[in-house]
């Protein structure tokens, strides 16, 4: 599965107009936007939603939130090892929408890794982006929660924020959430040393997602 930088991701959260079929016709359209454009693309989807659409799509899909444990008795979970045969690329975890401890973290970043599959941890300062590393995911995003949703874009308001991250974490290890709604705020934040974007209601929400989604990767590449 294609993970290569940059990488554009958008969380689908539980959106009407991102879950179901409405959901399944929003990733096709990522998909087409993605293999004309040549921007690597993913999307993060709603538990009940992960087979549905990753069945139908070749971009990579990732859950929203997993839990580091396999097959068993888990009722309530959402096992790494079950997702990996459903065609799910790997996982978000720890979105301030779903934040979770250290033990927790480990095991789920761990299991991944033993199955083949991608992590994203969100972090919601420099601090704890630094902290972070030592569970060593695949990349971290940095969404201040204050911005998340908003209409002011973590480029506008703490670009020092993503700079700051990027002298820690290195290059190739930070995307940037929490407000992207511009082309200028995707710039901002490759400019400072951003490999990607993660996004969501400013896209999924918008009156048309694809022309919004098509003029931030085209900033990104």
């Amino acid at each position: 599965m294609n993970f290569n930088l940059p990488l554009v991701i958008v969380n689908f959260k539980a959106y009407q107009e991102s879950t179901g079929v409405n959901g399944q016709n929003m990733a096709k359209d990522i998909e087409r936007l993605a293999n004309e454009i040549g921007v690597n693309i993913a999307v993060a989807v709603q538990a009940v939603d992960l087979a549905l659409i990753a069945a139908s799509v070749s971009i990579p899909v990732l859950a929203q939130h997993v839990d580091g444990v396999g097959y068993g008795a888990f009722t309530g979970h959402i096992p790494v090892t079950i997702l990996k045969p459903l065609g799910v690329d790997g996982s978000l975890l720890n979105h301030s929408e779903r934040r979770i401890g250290d033990d927790h973290m480990a095991a789920a970043i761990a299991q991944m890794k033993i199955d083949g599959m991608f992590s994203v941890v969100c972090a919601e300062s420099v601090e704890e982006c630094e902290y972070l590393v030592k569970f060593n995911p695949d990349l971290i995003a940095i969404e201040p929660p204050d911005l998340i949703g908003g209409e002011v874009s973590v480029s506008t308001a703490k670009p020092h924020l993503i700079s700051d991250a990027v002298k820690i974490l290195g290059s190739n290890r930070v995307l940037v959430g929490a407000g992207i709604k511009t082309a200028n705020d995707v710039k901002v934040a490759k400019e400072l040393g951003a490999c990607g974007i993660l996004v969501a209601s400013g896209v999924v929400r918008a009156p048309k997602p694809m022309d919004i989604l098509r003029e931030l990767c085209l900033a990104l590449k």
